[in-house]
């Protein structure tokens, strides 16, 4: 059994407690892969180790019993800014580190502060450079633009090699995330037909609900260009385009990710940017604040797979539903052109929430019609079929991390060319549009454009 020591920076922040101590827990309880976990919470406030796991408690989804942790868990309080208290950390963490094979360091803190955090437990030789048992874990943001992204990882690869950096994008830890490749490449129907002469057009689609639920002070200075874009579509384009591996390692695949992004352009007349009617009222956000809450791009990826075929990246907040899917759609067969029915063409639905799964929209004929046509769709629901029993996203992607297994994780090549292409449409982004709900954002979208808006 892997005895496994998981250092939490940032632990009575709201990821430690809805996100990360949930996925431990289960974790913990996996009877096929059983680890013996250890885990030091690390927090400015006042706690005891019992009066930390009652707060993260309070914070944890129902259904997760923390209380599983109770006798695995202790608290450390430290100002992770002061380098002379990871002195203190290396004492406690020394008591422990006897008894472990591995030690992962999750980083729950600003990105200014990544740096300064693996300096410090390099300098007291709690990580050291090259030893694969020290990994570093942190999530997106990757840095607030191109010049903050690279001051983070020249920080970070000063003491740790690429291998020991795991990079969290959450959104690649979801089911049908995984599957998209499963889905692509296991399938002969689809990767036979998944290249410019079959494929008319694809949307990567993103949908939110709610507006920016309290979280003013941050999203004012990222906006949905820098929140979504950057990581969660640019990562689902890549997986969508990408020529095909030359094995499943995580390397492969990331090679494949990455000359999606060299081969990757934006049309800047078909970039659209919005802003929901009241987002000015919200609590931290400035007067006259231009950041978007909405964002519809064009581009294209120059390869000779996907050469021409127009993929649409659309995210927003305060829209009609929650959703995110991947659709794909099909050019029409020369039949089609000829017959004189009201065909449609085939799409293909790779649902990623709320329900994942797989959806594929055919041409029938209407039971007993001689030349009715109808849309039908042949779905598969993912979750419905294992309810009750679907890891969440950080379990996949912690799990993962302590098995060092990287191919869910980005790669410092991506996150550079990513945020390359976020600057060059900063460059001609305009000031955003107000949109009152997801039909007066079609409106005003679709003004003199024939293209379907999402």
């Amino acid at each position: 059994m892997k005895r496994i020591l998981f250092v939490i920076f940032g632990g009575t922040g709201d990821l430690a407690g809805r996100k990360l101590l949930p996925a431990l827990s289960k974790l913990q309880t996996d009877r096929e892969n059983p680890i013996d976990l250890s885990i030091i919470a690390i927090a400015r406030r006042d706690h005891t180790d019992a009066s930390y796991l009652r707060e993260m408690e309070e914070h944890a989804p129902a259904s997760f019993d923390l209380g599983i942790l109770e006798k695995r868990i202790s608290y450390f309080k430290m100002d992770v800014t002061n380098p002379q208290a990871y002195g203190d950390l290396k004492k406690r963490i020394d008591d422990v580190t006897g008894r472990t094979d591995l030690c992962l360091y999750y980083l729950a803190l600003s990105p200014e502060l990544f740096t300064s955090a693996a300096s410090n437990l390099a300098a007291v030789g709690l990580i050291e450079k090259g030893n694969k048992q020290n990994r570093v874990i942190f999530e997106k943001p990757f840095g607030t633009d191109l010049e903050s992204a690279i001051r983070i990882n020249q920080g970070l690869s000063s003491v740790l090699d690429e291998d020991q950096i795991y990079r969290i994008d959450h959104y690649l830890g979801k089911e049908m995330i995984q599957n998209l490749m499963m889905v692509r490449f296991g399938n002969r129907i689809f990767e036979d037909s998944w290249n410019n002469t079959s494929i008319r057009s694809i949307r990567i689609v993103v949908k939110e609900k709610e507006g920016i639920l309290g979280r003013g002070s941050y999203y004012d200075r990222a906006g949905a260009l820098k929140d979504m874009v950057q990581s969660h579509l640019l990562q689902m384009l890549s997986l969508v385009a990408m020529d095909v591996p030359l094995s499943y390692h995580s390397e492969d695949v990331k090679n494949e990710k990455s000359t999606v992004l060299d081969n990757l352009s934006f049309d800047p007349s078909a970039c659209h940017f919005g802003q929901y009617d009241g987002y000015l009222d919200e609590k931290n956000v400035k007067e006259n604040s231009s950041t978007e809450t909405f964002v519809r791009l064009k581009a294209h990826v120059d390869t000779p797979r996907f050469k021409g075929v127009p993929i649409y990246l659309t995210t927003g907040k305060k829209l009609s539903v929650k959703e995110s899917y991947i659709m794909v759609e099909f050019e029409v067969t020369s039949e089609q052109r000829k017959w004189n029915l009201p065909l449609k063409t085939n799409k293909l639905y790779i649902r990623i929430a709320p329900l994942d799964g797989v959806g594929l929209a055919l041409n029938s004929k209407v039971i007993g019609s001689r030349d009715e046509v109808e849309e039908v769709e042949l779905e598969y629901c993912a979750a419905c079929k294992a309810f009750g029993n679907v890891p969440e996203a950080y379990e996949r992607l912690l799990r993962d991390a302590m098995d060092g297994h990287k191919t869910l994780f980005a790669r410092w090549d991506e996150i550079e060319k990513s945020w390359r292409h976020i600057e060059i449409i900063k460059t001609n982004q305009k000031k955003p549009f107000v949109y009152k709900d997801e039909e007066d954002l079609r409106k005003q979208i679709a003004k003199n454009k024939k293209e379907v808006v999402f």
